[in-house]
């Protein structure tokens, strides 16, 4: 695999762009699969609630997030809107959430900044 300052590329050369990146994420997210959420976010990435509180750093605190939020709620997002901005990509989703007390849905906006083909930083606020 090879990569650039804000894409990605598979063995073939083929560049996956920070959006493609971001789709990734949201795949992966919506599958519940945490190993495959590591390994589209940097090791050192970050994640913020919006503007600047730390929620986690690296996959050793992101992954445990990810895991407790599944095994918590079986979260499904759809994505309403996307922007894509050079190496941001910001999503407006709608994530219904479902555990034994019931269903619930959170509205929120996820900012992605992707470098080197991976999520560096994460900011997420919700309505």
């Amino acid at each position: 695999m090879t990569t650039t300052a804000t894409s990605m590329a598979f063995a073939d050369d083929t560049p996956i762009s920070p959006t493609a990146v971001v789709q990734a994420q949201l795949d992966a997210y919506n599958a519940h699969d945490v190993a495959a959420l590591l390994a589209i976010y940097a090791d050192d990435a970050q994640q913020f609630q919006h503007p600047d509180t730390l929620l986690a750093t690296g996959g050793a605190q992101i992954g445990p997030r990810f895991a407790a939020r599944f095994a918590a709620s079986l979260p499904q997002a759809r994505l309403l809107n996307r922007i894509a901005c050079g190496k941001l990509v910001i999503d407006h989703e709608i994530v219904t959430s479902v555990t034994p007390a019931g269903s619930s849905t959170q509205e929120l906006v996820a900012t992605y900044e992707v470098e080197h083909g991976r999520i560096a930083r994460a900011w997420f606020s919700f309505a």
